[in-house]
């Protein structure tokens, strides 16, 4: 049985952090994992910056709240779905995901969580396990399942090369370029077709 591992920011939603840049008007938040490959380090970035602005998870959340699916985004997981198990493996929490998730249809969605202090303010990660994205595929390769893949960041490659076949979506020029081997794709209907060949 094939599942397809999905990517969620930057794949189905927009990146929230992005997002959430735009809404404070803070450019040190525009960094994400397509910029910085070490998501502990980025993270502890985030949290430094967010303490110096004092801001905390009541106004993420509120941003959060405005973000629709990207155009297609449900349209192409619907239809996925329609074709083999799905499972979105997202280095983002549970504090983040539900609203997104609620759009989307309710999907499959393995994450991680935050360490929240009682006034709201985020004081720590807490990852659901080492190289989730890429520990996750491997266990479900260890239950007989086969992984089919897609992320646009650095934390996807992994992924995407430990599956038996895996793609790039609405990646950066550099990441495409640094992996010319992996196929890259732009629409929702590129990427279905490639998964579901790859499921023959």
């Amino acid at each position: 049985m094939n599942v397809a591992c999905l990517d969620m920011e930057g794949v189905l939603v927009p990146e929230i952090w992005i997002a959430f840049s735009e809404a404070t008007g803070i450019p040190e938040l525009r960094r994400t994992t397509r910029d910085e490959p070490d998501y502990q380090k980025l993270m502890a970035f985030r949290i430094d910056v967010l303490r110096q602005h004092g801001l905390g998870l009541p106004q993420i959340q509120d941003v959060i709240a405005t973000i629709d699916p990207l155009p297609g985004a449900r349209e192409f997981l619907d239809q996925l779905r329609q074709q083999m198990q799905v499972i979105i493996i997202s280095d983002t929490f549970e504090e983040f995901a539900r609203p997104l998730m609620k759009k989307l249809n309710w999907p499959t969605l393995f994450c991680n969580s935050l360490d929240v202090s009682a006034d709201g303010m985020v004081q720590g990660i807490r990852m659901r396990c080492p190289q989730s994205k890429l520990t996750t595929v491997r266990g479900l390769q260890s239950m007989g399942f086969e992984t089919i893949a897609t992320g646009d960041s650095y934390n996807d490659l992994d992924m995407i090369r430990a599956s038996k076949a895996g793609f790039l979506f609405r990646t950066t020029p550099a990441i495409a370029a640094a992996n010319p081997d992996i196929p890259a794709y732009d629409k929702f209907d590129d990427l279905l077709k490639a998964f579901l060949d790859a499921a023959r």
